[in-house]
């Protein structure tokens, strides 16, 4: 097994690059194709999701593998291989099948425990398998993670870990609230009709909104998961589909939006979406940073006045005519603000801060300045405008979801009074500081249990075709044993001749019977692959036959798998 995956997710790039590299269905497929046509891979695989994308191969050669497939997804994603490449992560054979276990439970998703991700496993492995890129060790890859991925939530508490995106997103949406009380008899408007927003409806159907429109580019598919709703949900729910030029219309009436499509542009513009909120609520969503008024900044004072940094005077409130080394510029100042003064009016070469270390060094000119101070009037101190208040953010009246990559809501969304959104960005954040269950560890003992299991029966599998070579090359010597026996014994009758043969065949077997079954033992260990080696150096076994027997295996096993994942 030579396992390679190439891959950035949130854990290894800002949201922003991720959001550049993501990968419409059609460059997937040119991805694979392209793969597998590179001298170093043989099978391939692409897992693209909302927070990830890997790209996984058999490859032959480690460094030349690294190269192509790290290559391949620059070309494919648009962005530079010099600018992507400090956000890739490498794995290889064990620690490539850890990594994708890990990702099958739910182990490096941004919401840690959530299940949906066994979903994009198995469609993953499903187009590897419709592109025929996927080969023996990827189609066990695959099929193995969505087991574990099974096994993690069927047999741990990791479920209680975490939650599907949408449901931490909606819960991000209610403010930490509780989602029915927040949800309940709301609007929501759910762009797209992929997987993501299936699920996205289904969840604002459970939490208890009033009415779910959805909107799709294909009208049909819109039409089908409304009527999914309205067949499966609560009849007082209303569900209807309407055409994505209907969108503007119905932002204005949703008071919930969920987005999550496969557009590579922007769904909803900030213009759009502050048009919505204007016509709900009749005043102009201008932007946050607009509602507040000019902060209050005092002018600068004359730039021949004092300009040499560290006066410690307000100097725009010092008189024309004022000589700022005067007395008349030190009345009424402290006795710290003397000696800073002091250190100041000295020149730049006194070091205000030695200054302070040694405070009786000029004890004759603080003396003589403070006895002025007594008697003159008091000059205002040098101090920094206060801040304008920032008027507060009113309520929103309108959420937005947007679980799309790259993003359906514009980014400056966020600056709009009486909206809030929450995108992949916002959720990576959130998530940061979500508490992991203790499940987890058991989840981990799982998934290493899982991966030596695997790698064992890689390693098993990879002695099979060498150990089904001896043995038809055993059944050919008995079969031409049995022919020579005729030759000198022509007139055995069939039932002698029977019975010889069953004995010859059964000494053949026990014989072979503990060496093959040990050496399938050995292989399974780490660093047993060489046992296939020595069986065949030991027997002299004819390499093109061992070949043709794995060829034969792998054509029958692919066959069965392509007929669709578990």
């Amino acid at each position: 097994m030579s396992l390679l995956v190439v891959g950035l997710s949130h854990r290894s790039a800002p949201v922003s690059v991720l959001e550049r590299a993501s990968l419409s269905a059609d460059a997937q497929f040119k991805l694979l194709q392209d793969t597998v046509a590179a001298e170093p891979a043989t099978e391939a695989g692409v897992l693209a999701t909302c927070n990830r994308i890997e790209l996984y191969a058999d490859v032959d050669k480690f460094h030349a593998g690294v190269a192509e497939l790290s290559t391949l997804l620059a070309q494919h994603s648009g962005v530079g291989l010099e600018e992507l490449t400090p956000y890739l992560y490498v794995h290889y054979e064990d620690r490539a099948v850890h990594h994708l276990f890990s990702v099958a439970c739910g182990l490096d998703s941004m919401v840690v425990g959530e299940g949906q991700i066994l979903g994009q496993i198995k469609d993953s492995l499903a187009r590897a398998q419709e592109g025929h890129t996927a080969g023996r060790l990827l189609n066990d890859l695959f099929q193995q993670a969505l087991r574990v991925g099974k096994r993690a939530h069927s047999e741990t508490g990791i479920d209680r870990a975490g939650q599907s995106l949408v449901t931490f997103g909606l819960e991000q949406l209610a403010a930490g609230g509780d989602v029915t009380a927040w949800a309940r008899g709301k609007r929501a408007l759910v762009i797209g009709a992929g997987s993501m927003s299936s699920l996205a409806a289904a969840t604002l159907a459970r939490a208890g909104v009033a009415e779910i429109v959805v909107a799709n580019r294909t009208f049909d598919r819109a039409e089908r998961l409304a009527q999914i709703l309205a067949e499966n949900g609560d009849p007082d729910i209303v569900s209807r589909a309407v055409p994505m030029e209907s969108v503007p219309t119905e932002l204005t009436r949703a008071d919930v939006v969920v987005s999550c499509t496969g557009a590579t542009g922007l769904v909803l513009t900030a213009a759009a979406v502050a048009t919505a909120v204007e016509g709900r609520t009749g005043a102009p969503a201008a932007l946050a940073e607009d509602r507040s008024g000019p902060a209050d900044v005092r002018p600068l004072p004359p730039t021949s006045v004092g300009t040499d940094d560290g006066c410690p005077l307000d100097l725009s409130a010092v008189q024309p005519g004022f000589s700022l080394m005067g007395e008349a510029a030190v009345a009424g100042m402290d006795a710290a603000t003397l000696e800073q003064h002091a250190a100041w009016a000295a020149g730049p070469a006194v070091d205000r801060r030695e200054a302070a270390r040694r405070p009786g060094a000029d004890a004759e000119l603080i003396t003589a300045l403070a006895a002025t101070a007594a008697t003159v009037g008091r000059i205002p101190e040098r101090r920094r405008p206060e801040p304008a208040p920032v008027p507060a953010r009113p309520e929103p009246v309108l959420f937005l979801l947007d679980l799309a990559m790259p993003r359906d809501v514009d980014a400056a969304v966020h600056r709009l009074a009486g909206v809030r959104l929450v995108d992949i960005e916002s959720l990576a954040e959130a998530s940061a500081d979500a508490p992991m269950a203790a499940d987890v560890d058991q989840v981990r003992r799982i998934v290493s249990d899982e991966v030596a299991a695997f790698g064992a029966a890689q390693r098993a599998a990879h002695i099979t075709p060498t150990v089904v070579a001896l043995r038809a090359m055993a059944a050919d010597v008995v079969a031409g044993e049995i022919a020579r026996l005729d030759g000198r014994l022509p007139g055995l009758d069939d039932k002698h001749r029977a019975e010889i043969t069953q004995t010859v065949r059964r000494v053949v077997d026990k014989l072979l019977h503990a060496p093959t079954v040990r050496v399938k033992q050995l292989a399974a260990e780490p660093g047993g692959a060489g046992y296939a080696d020595a069986l065949r150096t030991l027997f002299d076994l004819d390499q093109e036959t061992v070949a043709s027997v794995s060829r034969a295996e792998d054509s029958t096993e692919t066959n069965a798998e392509n007929r669709g994942p578990a």
